[in-house]
């Protein structure tokens, strides 16, 4: 054989083999495991921004599975598998089993954790995709959501990457949410929750245990209604579906930049994007943002205005429900109306714009009706409390309807949306009786009329 011809040879077999590891970097098959201590295997994202393997945070001695950033400086972990049960030796072995579950042994060759599926494949593998999602698919299925048995994306820890989806699928039942950290060394799941509340019309949610602390208010077609956050960003687009079979918000990069929101162990969910010049992470925004993003802080009907102090107030036509509290800074008794409801003819209702709408947890909604016919079913409703578009788009669809207490308002000037509220006759101001009585004398004149023709 010709020099030539051991050089092609070996050229192949060069490619085949680099082909090979190049292809099983991002993967876990049922020969190749990842494994921890002495000879300790890691898998790496085809494009290389993400890593699996083994790690212990900061000082602690135990060990877990979990997903970084490959190459920022700063070690950043994004997802833990064994948050609840750690291994407290080096001893870890991940591996792939049919019909496609990842297990996670330790050094009795026990199973400490695994992942679930309800379907099976021939040739299971899990990859590590560019996106930093874990997925368990067959060998031959291509990337496509509806190929995955499993995937992490589905059971964050405390952080959110692009393309994840937080929401529920109403036909499994499954919620997907962000849980913080027990403490900055301990990924137990933590005291605090980020998710979308399925009550009434979705909303998302920051709670501490059952305690809300942050309410995003309801999508507006832009954005979440008067939560500053979640304004389109130039380098990201953020999107929300609600349908009979979901509803979630997710958000897609529009420029490559590496970006991260975490729901930190003391409670804050912070967006943060990385500089490679200063090697570090950067605050882009947090929530809660302000003292008047703390859940219904001024109470039934008060407003909140981070401009002013004190920052709660009631809206206008109301009065504080007692007084002696809110001089002492006591907003949690809220506002009542200056003249209380009747059910009378003449009850109408008041614009109020450039709020963040009100708690929708017991809204009545439906996405199709216009404005007007909101209006009128409430009007004849007594116990309606309030109306408003769901989305802003396109000059307003969709119709809210209030029947409680409104809470959770806060003025939001430039980027808040209308509402209108049920007054008195009394409180409607001096246009609405001339215009009431007008109705009355022309529909007078017109009986009149008709009797002096018959």
């Amino acid at each position: 054989m010709s020099s030539s011809s051991h050089c092609s040879l070996f050229s192949l077999f060069f490619f085949l083999l680099f082909h090979k590891i190049s292809w099983a970097a991002d993967t876990i098959t049922a020969t190749l495991s990842v494994k921890d201590g002495e000879g300790k295997t890691t898998i790496v994202s085809s494009n290389g921004t993400f890593e699996l393997g083994f790690f212990s945070p900061g000082k602690s001695e135990n060990r877990y599975v979990g997903i970084w950033y490959k190459n920022i400086s700063v070690t950043t972990v994004v997802w833990v598998a064994n948050r609840e049960t750690p291994l407290n030796t080096t001893s870890g072995i991940l591996k792939i089993i049919k019909p496609g579950i990842l297990v996670l042994l330790n050094e009795d060759n026990a199973t400490i954790w695994s992942t679930n599926t309800s379907r099976s494949v021939q040739n299971p593998i899990a990859q590590l995709l560019d996106s930093g999602n874990l997925v368990i698919k067959d060998a031959g299925d291509g990337n496509e959501e509806k190929n995955f048995l499993w995937q992490s994306f589905d059971y964050p820890t405390d952080t959110y990457l692009p393309g994840m989806k937080i929401g529920w699928n109403f036909v499994t039942g499954h919620e997907t949410f962000l849980s913080s950290w027990k403490s900055s060394e301990d990924p137990a799941t933590g005291e605090f929750k980020y998710s979308i509340n399925r009550n009434g019309y979705p909303q998302n949610f920051l709670k501490r245990g059952s305690v809300v602390r942050y309410r995003s208010g309801p999508w507006n077609g832009f954005q979440f209604s008067g939560s500053l956050n979640s304004r389109q960003s130039p380098f990201y687009e953020i999107g929300f579906v609600f349908n009979p079979r979901e509803a979630y918000f997710t958000n897609h990069l529009l420029q490559p930049v590496i970006t991260k929101a975490t729901l930190s162990w003391n409670g804050l969910l912070e967006r943060t994007t990385w500089v490679d010049r200063t090697q570090r992470w950067v605050l882009y925004l947090n929530v809660p943002t302000d003292t008047c993003d703390i859940y219904k802080l001024c109470g039934a009907y008060g407003k909140c205005n981070i401009q002013t102090s004190p920052v709660c107030g009631c809206l206008d036509k109301f009065v504080p429900k007692n007084e002696a509290d809110w001089l002492k800074a006591d907003w949690s008794s809220g506002c009542e109306r200056r003249t209380a409801l009747s059910c009378n003819e003449g009850e109408g209702f008041l614009k109020y714009s450039g709020i963040k709408l009100p708690d929708t947890q017991s809204v009545w909604f439906n996405q199709t009706m216009t404005l007007e016919e909101c209006k009128t079913r409430c009007l004849r409703n007594c116990s309606c409390m309030a109306y408003s578009n769901i989305e802003i788009r396109n000059g307003g669809t969709g119709c809210f309807m209030w029947f409680d207490e409104l809470l959770d308002i806060r003025l939001v000037p430039n980027e808040g949306q209308d509402i209108y509220i049920r007054v008195a006759a009394s409180e409607l101001g001096k246009s609405f009786a001339p215009i009431h009585l007008l109705v009355i004398s022309t529909l007078c004149f017109r009986t009149l009329c008709k009797v002096m023709i018959t």
